[in-house]
């Protein structure tokens, strides 16, 4: 795999807190993105995602720890490494009486870029903001407002963008049409950080998870590996005669009777495995002459392993 775009070593932010003990809002946080991925990352709130991004983007100063964006070190050379980074933050925080098009024109300039109406008209067309553009941003849909912090972010074509919770408040039929916009992006070869509270966003987006809490990173995968490891299948088969126990020739399944023994519920191994297993079981369920009538096959989500994950943390 290639050199990462953006390494953090060690990152630490700490917050005093009056009277009281100081805030780890982010605890040694280690984490390598590599070039045109989407990455994923979860967490509850308070669990320390935009604190992270505020580093990366030079809002928030980190207490500790190393943070390398495109070979530059963000605390000895962020002039070079932050313009080629881009920021769609949760909040509107733009000029409500500006025009979509000085708007987005100024976040150009803000990088020491020049003027260029070409480049401003592409990224408007490409989110659909084009007829919007002398309009001012007061009088656009939520939904609208949502792109032209998209808008502003693009306006200086940056590398590696974050988008943080870039949904939040957007109903479904728009919620898609981000999605699109968002794999368009990394078709174009945008490297993507996305944060977000509606985990489906990341099971249908994302290449990697990545899952904080508490500030403290817990676990970055591949997605479809996390979810082979960590996740789970239950099949439920209607039996046709009831049973009084587990037959000893497919005792080696992970199976229990329910409904009196009118049901044999299958839980266990991950998104392939776990199907695989349940393949098996029928063919021995056959081979023994055990009748069913019906099987109901589930596979934990995404969200399933992350509410697993959260809960375990609550009982520690």
């Amino acid at each position: 795999m290639s050199e990462p775009i953006l390494s953090l070593r060690g990152l630490t932010k700490v917050y005093a807190s009056g009277t009281g003990p100081q805030v780890k809002a982010l605890d040694a946080v280690d984490l390598d993105i590599h070039k045109g991925e989407i990455f994923a990352l979860l967490g509850p709130n308070g669990a320390g995602k935009t604190t992270l991004i505020g580093a990366v983007c030079g809002l928030v100063r980190p207490t500790g720890g190393t943070m390398m964006a495109f070979g530059h070190d963000l605390a000895k050379d962020w002039r070079r490494a932050r313009g080629r980074i881009g920021l769609v933050p949760q909040e509107m925080a733009t000029d409500m009486f500006e025009t979509v098009w000085r708007s987005v024109s100024y976040s150009r300039g803000l990088f020491g870029y020049p003027k260029d109406k070409a480049r401003i008209e592409e990224v408007l067309r490409s989110l659909s903001l084009w007829e919007k553009k002398d309009s001012q941003i007061r009088e656009l849909s939520g939904g609208m407002k949502r792109r032209v912090l998209i808008a502003k972010a693009l306006s200086h074509e940056p590398d590696l963008l974050f988008l943080d919770e870039p949904t939040a408040g957007v109903d479904v039929e728009l919620r898609k049409g981000m999605w699109e916009q968002i794999a368009a992006l990394r078709e174009r070869g945008t490297t993507i950080i996305l944060t977000t509270h509606y985990i489906e966003e990341a099971e249908l987006m994302a290449d990697r998870v990545g899952i904080i809490r508490s500030g403290r990173i817990l676990m970055v995968d591949d997605k479809t590996a996390m979810m082979q490891r960590l996740g789970s299948t239950e099949a439920v088969l209607d039996l046709a005669a009831p049973l009084s126990a587990v037959p000893k020739a497919i005792a080696g399944f992970p199976l229990e009777l329910g409904e009196g023994g009118r049901t044999l519920i299958y839980r266990g191994g991950g998104e392939d495995g776990g199907r695989a297993e349940v393949a098996a079981l029928t063919k021995a369920l056959i081979a023994q002459g055990i009748e069913f009538t019906g099987i109901d096959i589930h596979d934990s989500s995404l969200e399933d392993i992350f509410v697993d994950l959260m809960a375990q943390g609550d009982a520690r």
